[in-house]
């Protein structure tokens, strides 16, 4: 989380001073289709605006957060309701909304591109969570206590703000699947662990790391008398996940653990049905889906893990006979797809511990053919791109083949910063936001820092002992 302190000290709020003993805090959305949080603090920081001022503001091109005043400050942000007013307890923060949105009446609008729309009340919400762990920390506050963390919506229900829907209106008809219960877990998660509360956990969206040979090797040790078929078509878990930018080794390892290492034994699916997951088995007796050919199998089965992985339009028809019935983007990494550990109770399967069972397959298939996560061929070259932030595309100074070339551009533009195709900063570097290369090691394995040159260069460019991180990733492996 990027925190930036721009505090309102021209307005009025500001300058009256009142202090608060702060008890909780109340999430808010802007209500206006406005992603830039520099917009409403050049406009609110004047003696003229005497109606409103808020704690933060969260900007929806990057995600940044700006302070906006003291935490203890009374601010001016939900107004007050029958039992008196939120502005004497909470801290209130306001989520920036996508430029592409309309209102129509009240709390409706209408959107003319979803796919950017969600993805920045994602970025909002993702920022919101780490936020509001850091002040829950501060404060000592349980994010799970009644009345601790709260929508200006349940402000209002409560008695304490005026009558407003956010920010669970915009969530709702953006079809994000957020709820306030599910962003309070997010939070007490984030205090938990690292700051983000998922910065070591497995995104399902990305490029595999494993390959097909290494895939085939596990299945065959586990299953000495799979199938050739079964064989023939592992390669297709890469190529459809690569296609709807699905990691195909996590598929795979679901799959593996879904049939019983293709034993199907136990599984309420056969070999003939290409059903694979179990896709359609909601209870027990019930056979499940059935597909054509393998490849159609292994198609559904990876859209249907991009339903829950992310809120991006399928590239193929769709052929998931589920798709329709997944809350889209509610399980972003395979920890999620377990309803027992989803911040939100969504997932793929009820099981506890459901996403902890396949990334424990994907471990061992890693560490198959020499336990190395192999190298794999150089891929499209590199560019990099100078700009202020990844978001502000269209104010960027250039774009290089040449890592050198662009450190020079950025250097001589001050403010901005060289990014890699990946859309991470890369340089300059913040010295103390390096990793230990353990940490690392463990984001190599995930498959965060790509593969073969490409990871090579990217690990470099920020700093990073290639060799020393590869050694560590092989003793992971082993």
């Amino acid at each position: 989380m990027k925190l930036v302190e721009s505090i309102l000290t021209r307005n009025p709020c500001y300058t009256v001073g009142r202090k608060i003993t702060v008890k909780g805090l109340m999430l808010h959305s802007v209500g206006c289709p406005q992603p830039m949080a520099s917009a409403f603090i050049s406009s609110w920081d004047s003696p003229a605006h005497d109606t409103s001022c808020v704690h933060g503001f969260i900007d929806g091109n990057d995600g940044t957060v700006y302070q906006t005043l003291p935490w203890n400050h009374r601010g001016w942000h939900c107004g007050s309701g029958s039992k008196g007013s939120g502005n004497n307890t909470h801290i209130g923060i306001e989520m920036c909304e996508p430029a592409c949105i309309k209102y129509t009446a009240g709390s409706n609008f209408i959107c003319s591109n979803l796919a950017e729309a969600r993805a920045l009340a994602k970025r909002t919400y993702k920022a919101a969570v780490e936020l509001f762990a850091m002040l829950c920390k501060k404060y000592s506050l349980d994010p799970l206590a009644d009345g601790v963390i709260i929508s200006h919506r349940e402000g209002q229900s409560r008695g304490i703000a005026s009558n407003h829907g956010d920010p669970e209106h915009l969530w709702a008809q953006l079809g994000m699947g957020y709820t306030m219960d599910g962003f309070r877990k997010a939070v007490k998660a984030a205090m938990g662990g690292a700051s983000s509360g998922t910065d070591g956990h497995t995104k399902i969206m990305g490029d595999a790391v494993a390959t097909a040979e290494q895939m085939k090797a596990y299945i065959k040790a586990k299953n000495p008398k799979v199938p050739q078929s079964v064989l023939d078509m592992v390669p297709l878990y890469l190529s459809e996940g690569r296609a709807e930018g699905v990691r195909g080794d996590i598929a795979f390892a679901q799959s593996c653990l879904e049939t019983g290492n293709f034993t199907f034994s136990g599984s309420a699916v056969t070999l003939s049905q290409n059903n694979f997951c179990g896709m359609g088995v909601t209870s027990n007796g019930v056979k499940g889906n059935s597909f054509g050919t393998p490849q159609f199998g292994i198609r559904a089965q990876v859209q249907h893990l991009k339903a829950y992985a992310s809120t991006d339009a399928l590239k193929n028809a769709c052929i998931d006979p589920r798709f329709k019935y997944v809350t889209r983007g509610c399980a972003e990494y395979v920890e999620w797809l377990g309803q027992k550990e989803n911040p939100d109770g969504k997932g793929w399967a009820a099981g506890a511990g459901y996403g902890e069972k396949i990334l424990s397959i994907l471990k061992g298939i890693l560490g198959t053919a020499g336990g190395a996560v192999p190298s794999a061929p150089a891929e499209a070259e590199i560019w990099y791109r100078v700009r202020k932030s990844w978001a502000d595309a269209s104010l960027q100074k250039g774009a290089f083949k040449s890592l050198e070339n662009a450190k020079k551009c950025a250097d001589d533009n001050p403010g901005h910063s060289v990014f890699d195709g990946n859309g991470s900063k890369i340089y300059p570097a913040d010295p103390s936001a390096k990793k230990s290369v353990d940490a690392i090691a463990h984001e190599v394995i995930q498959g965060k820092w790509g593969n073969g040159a490409e990871r090579k260069q990217r690990l470099t460019a920020v700093g990073y002992d290639y060799s020393t991180v590869q050694k560590r990733v092989n003793e992971l492996l082993k």
